[in-house]
């Protein structure tokens, strides 16, 4: 039990990034007040459990009653990353007033699909698979999920230090270059999907 624990811990990490997610939430709350950065990061963290939550109660039934494939969900989820990475990199920098008649950025996209990530939604998926695991193994993925997604509610409120020290240039530079790394990371996970990355591994 405890090596699935330890390996439930490692994936769910990996997939939600905590730190990466860190950065992100830094750079797109630069410009927002204290208080609306830390009342964001709650919801960040809410919304995404939910999603997550869902995923591990429904994901797999509602998925195999539509005719999708975890792949697919896969492949959609890193187009969508793409675009708003590419959104990132271009974006023109505004003032505070325009960032805050903008959509709740705590739902798109630090919820989804930066926490609750593709990659972070199939993982939960597949390590509470009900043809593998009991339902006691599944609970215990559960809690594993809502510990890292606790982990990541401390980084993102000890985020108001990084913005303290690298200021609005620097979180303006720090925006550009997260936009490149999700613009990567969404090519990875439609390369994974596809199969890309071991066919080129192999030539």
């Amino acid at each position: 039990m405890l090596d699935k624990v330890l390996h439930d811990f490692l994936v769910i990490w990996a997939t939600i990034d905590p730190i990466g997610t860190m950065a992100l939430f830094a750079a797109l709350t630069a410009k927002l007040p204290a208080d609306r950065r830390r009342k964001t990061a709650f919801k960040t963290v809410g919304y995404a459990a939910i999603v997550l939550i869902g995923a591990i109660v429904i994901g797999q039934l509602l998925l195999t009653a539509m005719g999708i494939s975890l792949l697919s969900f896969q492949v959609a989820g890193g187009i969508i990353l793409f675009l708003f990475g590419l959104q990132m990199i271009f974006a023109e920098d505004v003032q505070q007033g325009d960032v805050e008649s903008q959509h709740d950025i705590s739902v798109f996209p630090l919820a989804i699909p930066a926490t609750a990530s593709p990659g972070a939604i199939l993982a939960v998926i597949l390590i509470t698979d009900n043809h593998i695991y009991s339902v006691q193994e599944q609970v215990i993925s559960a809690i594993t999920m809502l510990v890292v997604l606790l982990i990541t509610l401390l980084l993102l409120l000890l985020s108001e230090r990084i913005l303290k020290v690298i200021g609005v240039g620097g979180a303006s530079i720090l925006t550009r270059i997260m936009g490149l790394i999700l613009a990567a990371l969404s090519v990875e996970f439609v390369m994974e999907a596809l199969g890309v990355a071991k066919w080129v591994a192999n030539n």
